[in-house]
């Protein structure tokens, strides 16, 4: 039975969604959480499953790239670093601590009920929209702070193979780990039955990222879904503005799904398109997961209101994320579970620019939310 190319693309970003929001709830695998926990009491107990996932998803990556199952890398809409993408990245790490959790993070909890994290959502949206008022003046501004012009990854800008790279990193990450697990500090202890340990989710959700690459054509990624839906509100009030603007008419998307060979093309403007259709499905699928999760647990409710200084943290923190996402561009996620793995320049400037973010967002956090 013949099975369309479209249908096979929805389910499986629909299936992907489905394994990262349940086990990032059955883990509480937030990545805002690990760097929040570093700078609000200087611990790295959460950031360690991190550590974990990079060495593995490099492994991963520059294996399947040797085996010749990666035709499309660097992956597709990564682009060159920017000075202005770190800028990005500072205003996305105050975003995600007040927030109270990352674009990922944000959609798991939400489908588990969590309130805060509705609100958190529809700032996502609200933001994402907001950058199209503003981004010709700031694409000029990382086309004029581009760094490594030409070169998207650290072996590409040395013209040499990415292997042997890969494998100083990795020695470096898994030493790190192997000491962590020597000395027991890879798991916690679970007080809910069912919960699954951080490193436990760092695995499963390395194995899904690969799996994201070889059957759709990239990592993980949800933030152009953010804007496309955003867009589609907009267009419902003021669409001749928003055929005026020039973001929403962009088309960053031009690959082809290496499972049906369908060409994917899209952006983040109204129309349902290859944006839509990988990552609509991949975020129905997080939260449906995680409501599985939480259901299974006994733990989904909608019934605890959080205090009003919470709620406001969580818009002002979302429409943050939103705008910083699309100023990076794109976000943790991405950045983190699909572009450090490869060494993208881009993505180590992320990291750079969340750094202090999130430290920042601690201190907001702590003077002004939690009272």
């Amino acid at each position: 039975m013949f099975v369309s190319p479209t249908v096979i693309v929805t389910a499986i970003g629909l299936m992907l969604g489905l394994i990262a929001g349940f086990v990032m709830h059955r883990a509480d695998f937030c990545i805002a959480g690990m760097f929040r926990d570093l700078f609000l009491f200087r611990s790295t107990a959460r950031l360690r499953a991190l550590v974990l996932y990079l060495a593995v998803a490099m492994v991963l990556f520059e294996g399947a790239r040797l085996l010749g199952l990666l035709p499309l890398y660097p992956f597709p809409l990564l682009g060159p670093a920017s000075l202005a993408g770190t800028l990005g990245g500072v205003l996305f790490g105050i975003g995600m601590v007040l927030a109270g959790g990352c674009v990922v993070g944000t959609l798991y909890r939400l489908g588990a009920g969590n309130r805060p994290s509705l609100v958190a959502f529809i700032g996502l949206i609200i933001g994402s929209a907001l950058y199209a008022e503003f981004h010709p003046f700031w694409k000029s501004l990382l086309t004029a702070t581009t760094l490594f012009s030409g070169s998207i990854t650290i072996p590409q800008y040395f013209s040499l193979s990415p292997t042997p790279l890969i494998a100083v990193a990795v020695a470096i990450l898994g030493g790190l780990v192997t000491f962590w697990c020597r000395h027991g500090q890879l798991s916690r202890r679970l007080y809910a039955k069912g919960a699954l340990q951080l490193w436990q989710a760092a695995l499963v959700l390395a194995g899904v990222s690969l799996a994201s690459y070889l059957l759709i054509g990239m990592p993980l990624g949800i933030t152009n879904a953010y804007a496309k839906i955003g867009a589609m509100g907009e267009q419902l009030v003021f669409p001749d503005h928003v055929a005026d603007l020039g973001f929403f008419a962009s088309q960053p998307l031009s690959c082809r799904n290496p499972l049906t060979g369908m060409m994917l093309t899209g952006g983040p403007g109204p129309a349902l398109d290859g944006i839509a259709l990988i990552q609509f499905p991949l975020i129905a699928g997080i939260i449906l997961g995680s409501t599985v999760s939480a259901l299974s647990l006994g733990e989904f409710t909608l019934g605890h209101p959080a205090p009003w200084r919470q709620y406001l943290s969580a818009a002002v923190g979302g429409i943050l994320m939103g705008l910083a996402s699309r100023m990076a561009p794109a976000c943790n996620v991405w950045h983190f579970l699909g572009g450090l793995p490869i060494l993208a320049f881009s993505s180590i400037f992320f990291l750079a620019g969340i750094l202090p973010g999130a430290w920042l967002g601690a201190c907001i956090l702590t003077r002004w939310v939690v009272r």
